[in-house]
């Protein structure tokens, strides 16, 4: 890494090499110095980092570049020509109709006028109100004194109860708008002067965990058959206390379990993985290799970002050149209706990628014991780390090449995890593991839906009807 002209990398390990060969310090020196040298690496390590060279967002990169401002455009305002747009448009049915009259003492001349017809226009608006249902059930009795009543909906069991669509309501605004519960109960006071405690809130949240048992269970069915799914982990607070939100999902169903343990242990408990033989697309996290009985693929957006930190941070040219192919192999694919290289195309690159990797070995080459005399395994550098993992799981790195199902990166799972984020930024944490756990069951149930196309409302009011969407039972 260069500051201000200077290659900050290179000065430190002269600065090792020579307090290593120094022979008259004493050992507490030495062991002060060698420190402070490991300290200041840390430290320019982390100067590097943003969010284009690592995992990092780019929310926390320090001083951005904001985007320049587009150049003015010679096309109008507005939707252009030929955009289909979406617009309000009259309907055939409107709730109230309003008989607008003309006021015929303003008429001058005197003359008989007919009514021929009429000129419509339409107010498009909201009502947010408090609907209530009166069940009042017969009562027969006969001569004998022996009362009959009719029998009340299934849906009907006491005095008085809130409603289905009160219950997806709250839910909506709780699991899937992230509300805090306050805001909620307020909300439902003011707007539909229903008086909802923060305690129902929560107990109509749990009975849609409840509900969503038998869905949950068709989920991970449905992702241990498929051809391909992904996988990815998030760190969340549950009660002040660090955990993980495993993902398992695919284009069309999402799985999301909270867990204390981050590897192999969460991952066989969840029970998806162990009994998975398709395609699994991950970041290259280490248990994942655990199961064998899978293919693997991997994220290569996660490569660039570590061939770019390889190519700022350590000048390795050879990574320039890495970036460059699979960007240019992605391309290639992209432009094919199969969204696959023919094996004779496939084996060019792969030969091409092999190269620049042989390459980069005499560029980047492996640290000696007298670099590093400590004991144990000498320690590598992050790029040269890199170029091994890229060389030896290169079937994995290129898997795309050749598999139309297989992606270029793991952002599906990355962009189903997003909203995690998102709920940990609001809430801070988890307060219970049995919160986690309802967040995670209610979220992957409408995240499924939208990928299916059920609206998230519908798929709530349904669920607390006691039904699930069809396409749950669809083989």
């Amino acid at each position: 890494m260069k500051v201000e002209g200077i290659l900050v990398s290179e000065s430190l390990q002269k600065a090792s090499q020579l307090l290593e060969a120094e022979k008259g310090l004493p050992a507490s020196v030495k062991a002060i110095i060698t420190m402070l040298v490991l300290i200041v690496q840390l430290l320019m390590d982390r100067l590097g980092i943003n969010s284009t060279n690592s995992s990092i967002p780019p929310s926390q990169d320090e001083n951005r570049k904001r985007g320049s401002k587009k150049a003015c455009s010679a096309k109008k305002r507005g939707g252009q020509a030929g955009h289909t747009g979406n617009r309000l448009n009259r309907i055939s049915d409107p709730d109230v109709i309003t008989y607008l009259e003309v006021d015929k003492s303003c008429l001058q001349p005197e003359h008989f006028y007919m009514n021929i017809g009429y000129e419509v226009r339409q107010v498009f608006d909201i009502e947010i109100k408090r609907h209530v249902t009166e069940y009042r059930a017969e009562i027969l009795q006969d001569e004998t004194g022996r009362k009959i009543v009719a029998a009340f909906p299934d849906h009907v069991t006491t005095d008085v109860q809130y409603g289905s669509q009160v219950k997806a309501h709250a839910v909506y605004m709780s699991q899937y708008q992230l509300l805090p519960y306050d805001r909620i109960q307020e909300y439902f006071a003011s707007q539909m002067h229903l008086p909802l405690s923060v305690g129902s809130i929560f107990n109509f949240n749990q009975l849609a965990y409840t509900l969503l048992e038998e869905f949950e269970n068709i989920t991970k069915c449905r992702l241990i058959a498929a051809a391909l799914i992904h996988a990815d982990e998030t760190g969340i607070n549950i009660d002040k206390k660090r955990c993980w939100l495993h993902v398992a999902s695919n284009g069309l169903w999402t799985h999301f379990y909270p867990h204390q343990k981050r590897g192999v242990q969460a991952t066989n408990e969840i029970g998806i993985l162990p009994l998975f033989s398709g395609i699994l697309c991950h970041d290259h996290w280490k248990p994942y290799y655990k199961f064998t009985t899978c293919l693997h693929s991997l994220c290569n957006a996660h490569h660039i970002r570590e061939l770019t930190y390889a190519l700022e941070q350590d000048n390795q040219q050879w990574a320039k050149l890495l970036i460059e192919i699979l960007i240019k192999i992605k391309s290639d694919v992209d432009e094919k209706e199969a969204a696959m290289l023919t094996q004779e195309k496939a084996q060019e690159y792969l030969q091409e990628y092999l190269a620049i990797l042989e390459k980069g070995k005499e560029e980047c080459p492996l640290a000696s014991a007298l670099e590093n005399p400590r004991r144990g395994r000498v320690k590598q550098s992050k790029s040269r780390n890199l170029l091994n993992r890229l060389l030896e799981y290169h079937e994995d790195v290129l898997r795309f090449m050749t598999n139309p199902i297989v992606p270029f990166t793991n952002n599906q799972s990355e962009n189903d995890l997003r909203m995690t984020k998102v709920q940990q930024k609001i809430s801070g944490c988890f307060r219970s593991h049995e919160g986690a756990l309802i967040f995670c069951r209610i979220r992957g149930y409408l995240s499924t839906c939208r990928k299916h196309g059920v609206n998230v409302a519908e798929a709530l009011k349904i669920l607390f009807e006691g039904k699930l969407p069809e396409f749950a039972y669809e083989s």
